[in-house]
């Protein structure tokens, strides 16, 4: 008898499908559907799902729902709109999507080190100008969120003869990495470092956390880099720090409102880069492959992977 498991998903029919088709080639005795196609009968004897930014009535529907396997690594949607408490959340933790963040940070990183925004203005302007070299080790680098993304994009820099310095909210060990905690470890990473990166979850403590105060902790002349979540940084204090010269760049691939609105002042500022969220993208193939492993080991052995804690948000 084959096994029946919803997937609960808007986004594309090409997406969908390619997700469908790559997840089922990789099960046994198990069919991934999509939700609309099921009977109700499967539809209440369900016990976990797959998801890409479901609607909740979708897993309302679902009265035996155990937990859901995101195909995205972010889950602040599902923490907000999951409609029963019970159901444990499954983030995407595809290897590849680390690799793939880690080289980004490594791009961007490379980009403000090198001043490319000032070889940028000074190309539209016609100016043939150098500037100083500044060497790697010369350039700390403050990571902010610790997790599978933030270690992999810490050892790439460290890699590439960069100082690197941790944050996260709570101690936890980093062996290779100096660490900082709580509050007065983060002014202490922003205070130190010439190029802040954020890596972490949008969480109700994490929302705002980069307001007028805290970005003003941060060295005169430093460049921020945010691929975790747009709200995390205040956006109105940021433009802010950035027209009176206190920091110098920032690189932002993800938004409060995404896509960008066209009549955002974002767009048009010369100290920032726009990115259309595109740092770190699911990998169908190797996302696929994770989400396949951990249906099976449920219906063969009962096991849930490990899950986010809902009252914290990650």
């Amino acid at each position: 008898m084959t096994i029946v498991v919803p997937f609960c998903g808007r986004i594309t029919p090409k997406e969908r499908q390619e997700s469908l088709d790559a997840i089922n080639a990789a099960l046994n005795n198990i069919r991934l559907m999509p939700f609309e196609d099921l009977t109700d009968g499967e539809r209440r004897t369900a016990r976990m799902a797959v998801v890409a930014n479901p609607d909740p009535a979708d897993l309302a529907d679902l009265p035996m729902l155990e937990w859901v396997q995101s195909l995205w690594a972010g889950v602040e949607r599902l923490v907000d709109e999951m409609p029963r408490r019970g159901v444990r959340i499954v983030r995407m933790t595809d290897p590849q999507l680390a690799l793939t963040m880690s080289e980004a940070v490594l791009a961007w990183t490379l980009y403000l080190h090198r001043d490319m925004p000032a070889y940028r203005e000074q190309q539209e302007k016609k100016r043939w100008h150098q500037h100083p070299l500044v060497m790697p080790q010369d350039r700390p680098i403050g990571i902010l969120g610790m997790g599978n993304l933030g270690r992999a994009a810490a050892h790439r820099l460290k890699e590439n003869g960069f100082p690197v310095m941790g944050w996260s909210r709570t101690p936890w060990a980093h062996a290779d990495i100096p660490m900082k905690y709580g509050p007065s470890g983060l002014e202490a990473v922003l205070r130190q470092s010439a190029i802040v990166i954020v890596l972490l979850p949008l969480t109700p403590q994490t929302r705002g956390l980069l307001d007028d105060w805290r970005l003003g902790q941060m060295q005169a002349g430093a460049s921020l880099i945010n691929f975790a979540r747009g709200p995390i940084i205040d956006q109105s204090a940021l433009s802010r720090a950035l027209d009176r010269g206190h920091l110098k760049h920032a690189v932002l691939d993800v938004f409060e409102r995404e896509p960008l609105p066209k009549d955002d002042p974002l767009w048009s500022h010369p100290k920032v880069t726009v990115l259309p969220h595109i740092t770190a993208p699911t990998q169908t193939g190797t996302a696929s492959q994770r989400a396949a492993q951990n249906i099976q080991a449920f219906y063969d052995q009962g096991v849930i992977p490990p899950h986010v804690q809902r009252e914290i948000g990650y």
